[in-house]
């Protein structure tokens, strides 16, 4: 059975911009629905979809962090290529982190990380997830039992150097979170399995940004933007952008 690849999106709709970025293993369908929201209050959004993401986990491991990265400043000027000067981003956990990356990089609107990690202390999780990942993709693909075990085994054991460098993007990011000074809304799921909620904390405490709000999601996992409190989520979202001194 062969698995539909799923593709970047660009919401075009009012001349402030939102640059949406998807999790680890997850793709644009991450953050679609928050894309439609928003489209329908007036924000113009982009998706991109990092290298290896959206595709078979062969393709993941022989990516790299530096590789994300730059499909992020891509994104982000296309938007600017675009004509729109303004830009937020809003990403879920890997998204957050390279969210927080960008706006201490470039000159970007406001920041909403969203279950974005901060200690690579939970290795374990995101390994765990990633196999996870695996079979569920080659269940999709309608390979059996046998063939799974043995290509999830193979994948797991060439995928230490990725999550090598993942660790190294976390570090740094962390490292500088002092220096980020733009609006930030830190988002965190209170039954996040998957990484160490007190990421939340940390960046709230140590971004040094006059305008900065935390808000806790009691009954959300995780995957935030596809869980029971999304539409709150939308909402929150929205009216912080809203807050915003935007020049359009």
């Amino acid at each position: 059975m062969r698995v539909i690849q799923p593709k970047p999106f660009t919401f075009e709709a009012g001349p402030r911009a939102v640059l949406l970025l998807h999790g680890f293993t997850g793709h644009s369908a991450d953050v679609r629905m928050l894309g439609r929201f928003l489209e329908k209050k007036g924000y113009t959004s982009h998706a991109p979809i990092y290298r290896g993401h959206g595709a078979p986990p062969e393709e993941l491991i022989n990516t790299r962090p530096d590789e994300w990265w730059e499909d992020v400043q891509h994104a982000f000027l296309h938007l600017k290529d675009l004509g729109y000067d303004e830009i937020a981003v809003a990403g879920l956990s890997l998204g957050g982190v390279l969210g927080l990356k960008l706006s201490y990089s470039e000159n970007i609107k406001a920041v909403i990380p969203m279950c974005a990690p901060m200690f690579f202390d939970n290795e374990k999780q995101l390994t765990s997830g990633f196999q996870v990942f695996s079979k569920e993709y080659k269940q999709l693909e309608g390979k059996d039992d046998e063939t799974i075990t043995e290509e999830v085994t193979a994948l797991m054991e060439n995928s230490t150097p990725m999550f090598t460098e993942l660790g190294k993007l976390i570090k740094t990011v962390k490292q500088n979170i002092d220096t980020i000074y733009t609006p930030t809304m830190v988002v965190q799921a209170r039954l996040d399995k998957m990484i160490n909620t007190e990421s939340a904390t940390y960046i709230y405490d140590n971004v040094e940004s006059d305008r900065k709000d935390i808000k806790w999601y009691e009954e959300s996992g995780h995957v935030i933007t596809l869980d029971k409190e999304k539409e709150q989520l939308h909402e929150d979202i929205y009216a912080f952008l809203e807050s915003l001194d935007w020049e359009k």
